[in-house]
Formats: C-alpha cells, structure tokens, sequence
C-alpha cells in the first residue's frame, strides 16, 4: 500500500482492518517519520478485537518513508522488469539499509519474507522480497477457448500474446490489451520479426486443434525455456500428436515437458471451464516452481 502526504492511497493491506490506524499514527508522525519501523498488529488479545483481525492472527507490517532521492531504487527496479530479469530487494530496519540484486534466477518470484533474528524471541531485522517480469501467456490459436483463457490470464496480470496464422480469423479477435499475431507460430516464438521474447516466465498452450499449426508451434517451444508447454487436445489424439512429435526428433525427455491433454482434471467441457482448469494448471505449476527454486536459493 501506498500513502502520500496529501492522503490519497492506492493498493490495501488487510481489506480495511488496520488501515485506519496506522494511516493516523503515519499523519501524525508516530510511525517512520524518517526512518524504516516495522508494527506488528494483533499481539494481544485486545487488539486482535479491536482491529478485527480475520484471521484471529498477527499481521506485521513495514513502514518505509521513500524521499525523492531513494527513486533510484524503484527506477532500478522498474528497469529490471522491463529487461524481464529477476530483481531482490531487502531492507533491514536495524541498519537502516536497502539492497538490491538483479543476479537472481527465474522463478524465485514470491511473497515477502520476513527475516527473523537469531533467536525466535527478538523482533523481525529485514524484509526480503524477489521482483520479477509479467508472467508471458503465448497462445496458439484463435478460438473460443483462447477467448476465455486470454480473458482469465489478463485478470491475473498476465501479458498475452495470441498467435494464428489464418488471417480470416483476426476480425474475430476482439479482446483488448493481447498482442495479435498473424503468423507461424514457429516463426513467431523464434522471434523472427515479431519481438516475441520466450523466457522462463513464459507459458505456451497449443489450443486450435489443428496438427499443421499446433506441431509446429510445439516444435519450437521446445527450444525454448518456457517454464510450461501444453496442448489441447483427448489422450488419444494426445498419444498420436507425441507420435509425431517423436518421428520429428523430439526426445522422450523432451515430451516430459508437454501438458496434453491441457489443464487440471475437473470435468470441463465448455470453453470457458476449459480455460479455467489451464488458468489453474498454469498457477498449479508456477507455485511448484517457485517453492522449488525458493528452496534451492535458501540452501545456496
């Protein structure tokens, strides 16, 4: 959440519970009037019904007063996001410190995490969180499953990207801020004239039911480092499309990386319910990344 001095706010931290409070004691200047502070609501019982905790829990929160001459900091960070890189950033209230560090691998993308001091009984010393690009939905095929799914995957702030090669079908496309590409989409993910950029914070789904399209797509997601590769389709015609796949030089470890048939398992048959179990099968395998690589970074 975001306070300015002339009151207007932007973003929440609790949905209303301590807003109030804490916007009071920041206008008149008992909390980080110059300095980091870190509050923690909910401690005694007391409070806990004062402020309607919903969870019946704590809820620590950190106070940073930002001057115009600590914008580096987020121009940094905005710079970062815009290059698609990983960017960590900490602050430690204790030292009245802030880092940051772009040398950080994809998918370590998660929540705040708050580092406890040596021992559990003493207070909270930083705040560390991993910033890191859009996640990139790139969607072969135009059809009414991709309609719903490119729908669902911007309300979860998603960028997408829609590539067909049928021109016939572009007037079709009417949903807005998706980027519309009529070409292969081979050509499209190798980034031949397109400015597609494939990364590890990229998905690729394979919806038109069309081999001569959908294959050749696949082909080359291969190639790349998308974090999830899926294709729509029954197991039977799933079964024949890694036929293929594999008289087309894909290895078997390769196919590994397939989802097909496309989504979590829920008994969806229209194309809205469709592209709601690949919506969830794509935020499923996205956690399991991140908790591994989370994992992987606190261990180095």
């Amino acid at each position: 959440m975001v306070c300015h001095a002339s009151g207007a706010i932007v973003g929440t931290l609790s949905g209303g519970c301590v807003e109030e409070d804490l916007i009071e004691q920041l206008r008149s200047g008992q909390l980080a009037a110059s300095t980091a502070h870190y509050k923690l609501y909910g401690e005694t019982a007391a409070e806990i019904e004062r402020f309607q905790l919903p969870c019946g829990g704590t809820l620590g929160v950190l106070i940073e007063p930002v001057d115009p001459d600590q914008l580096h900091v987020f121009t940094a960070i905005e710079q970062a996001l815009t290059r698609r890189a990983n960017i960590h950033r900490q602050v430690r209230w204790d030292a009245q410190s802030n880092s940051l560090n772009e040398h950080v691998a994809s998918m370590t993308k998660h929540s705040p995490v708050v580092e406890l001091s040596r021992t559990e009984a003493e207070s909270p010393l930083a705040l560390s969180q991993v910033y890191g690009p859009q996640t990139h939905l790139f969607i072969i095929g135009i059809t009414e499953i991709s309609r719903a799914l490119a729908q669902f995957a911007l309300a979860a702030a998603y960028r997408v990207t829609v590539c067909d090669p049928r021109v016939e079908l572009a007037d079709s496309w009417d949903i807005e801020h998706c980027q519309l590409l009529i070409a292969m989409p081979d050509d499209a993910l190798a980034g031949q004239g397109t400015g597609v950029t494939v990364d590890a914070d990229t998905a690729i789904v394979a919806v038109t039911h069309d081999p001569r399209i959908d294959d050749m797509g696949l082909l080359e997601a291969f190639n790349s480092k998308a974090f999830y590769i899926g294709a729509m389709g029954s197991r039977r015609s799933s079964h024949s499309r890694r036929q293929r796949l594999q008289q087309l030089g894909i290895s078997e470890q390769q196919l590994q990386r397939l989802h097909a048939p496309i989504g979590l398992s829920i008994g969806s048959k229209t194309p809205v319910e469709i592209a709601i179990s690949i919506m969830a099968q794509l935020i499923s395998e996205r956690a399991r990344l991140q908790h591994d690589a989370l994992t992987a970074l606190e261990q180095d």
